[in-house]
């Protein structure tokens, strides 16, 4: 059976940070159904699309999509009849949105006392900036990633993946188990308050290690973090991604590079014989390895230095991504029948339980499951669902 088999969840969340957290506990098994506007709905639809584009197709696989006006009594008392039929409530609505509906914690639980109501905000629900909007960029600037991306000569540079928002999601799924985890013994819910800003720090810390605990800024070092060999390899037919990325850091790293490139003379060469040497003389170490790189396309550098036990890796674009011998022979590449963009290639889900498989399913199209889940939940016949419509509190 699927491990989150029997969880419920109401998903009140927009965009990232919000709906990365709901459909990875989706993908676990759990049942997650999407509370939006009648008229819109999540504003991520519209990202790059028109109602249902690629962007909210990554972010809310295997949800149900309900719509519900929760800004009027009838949809706010609609939503309320819904709420003990489920174990938890995620939101990510701006600053003072969901104190505007009427719908925080304090008043949920009146109606649910073991209701597991989860928010994220970007820089938390108290504080002097806790009206502040964010959104991914704005959680990653201020937690410092900005200030460690780039070359040491140039400005701070913005950092490509979504970290801020999706990074900060996984670690609400993952406090909602806590949380989930914790009911079952005790009975008892609680509210979760995830900061984007905060959540964000985590992935800086190895980084930020070397600030003498917080007192210095670390240095941006752009494509070479640590001492040659390690760095980037530029490699033919040198288009933008053309590049091999070599991470030796050890000493049998190194010897295992040399031996590979067949350059066993470096491996006595005085410049290079410590760490010390290394940094020192960093640049002709790389000028030496960088010549064999070059001479080779960045999928031969991966076949010849992996094997050779060398951390290396193609950099691969979105293409190459999703066309990886490796990923497709692990089956991670999968088909999605979507009902407007067709049969189309979705990333998969990194955790693979032996005891537990949900298939991807395509994400909602806006309102999609709402009778099915009214009927279901509530007991609505055809008549109150028409009035229900008719009056707006439903689409």
């Amino acid at each position: 059976m699927p491990a989150l088999d029997g969880l419920r969840i109401l998903d009140a969340t927009q965009y990232e940070a919000g709906t990365s957290c709901t459909q990875a506990l989706a993908w676990l098994g759990a049942d997650v159904v999407k509370i939006a506007s009648p008229q819109m709905g999540d504003p991520g639809r519209y990202v790059g699309g028109s109602g249902y584009s690629p962007y909210f197709c990554n972010w809310n696989a295997n949800k149900r999509s309900l719509t519900v006006d929760l800004r009027g009594p009838e949809g706010r008392e609609l939503f309320l009849k819904l709420l003990p039929r489920f174990d938890v409530f995620v939101e990510n609505y701006g600053p003072g949105v969901i104190e505007k509906f009427g719908l925080e914690y304090k008043a949920l639980k009146e109606i649910h006392p073991s209701i597991i109501c989860a928010r994220v905000k970007g820089f938390g629900t108290w504080g002097p900036r806790a009206n502040f909007k964010s959104f991914d960029m704005i959680g990653q600037a201020t937690a410092g990633a900005f200030s460690v991306t780039g070359e040491a000569d140039a400005p701070p540079m913005t950092p490509g993946p979504t970290i801020a928002d999706s990074g900060t999601g996984v670690q609400l799924a993952m406090a909602i188990l806590a949380a989930y985890v914790q009911r079952m013994r005790t009975g008892e819910g609680q509210e979760i308050e995830l900061s984007m800003q905060e959540a964000m720090t985590y992935y800086v810390r190895t980084r930020f290690s070397a600030s003498q605990w917080g007192t210095v800024a670390v240095p941006r070092v752009g494509n070479r973090p640590v001492a040659a060999p390690s760095g980037l390899y530029h490699c033919k037919p040198f288009g933008p991604n053309d590049c091999g990325y070599v991470s030796a850091v050890t000493t049998p790293h190194l010897d295992a590079l040399c031996v590979a490139i067949d350059r066993e003379d470096l491996l006595v060469d005085p410049r290079f014989k410590t760490e010390a040497d290394r940094v020192q003389n960093g640049e002709a170490l790389f000028e030496e390895v960088g010549r064999w790189m070059a001479e080779r396309t960045k999928f031969e550098v991966q076949e010849v230095l992996g094997p050779a036990g060398v951390p290396v890796g193609a950099i691969l674009d979105a293409r190459e991504l999703h066309e990886d011998p490796h990923l497709l022979e692990r089956d991670f590449i999968k088909h999605v029948e979507h009902p407007e963009h067709g049969n189309v290639r979705l990333l998969g889900f990194g955790p693979r339980m032996s005891a537990s498989e949900v298939p991807i399913q395509h994400a909602p199209l806006h309102g999609a499951h709402t009778d099915e889940v009214l009927r279901a939940e509530l007991g609505l016949g055809d008549d109150e669902l028409t009035q229900l419509r008719a009056r707006g509190v439903i689409g």
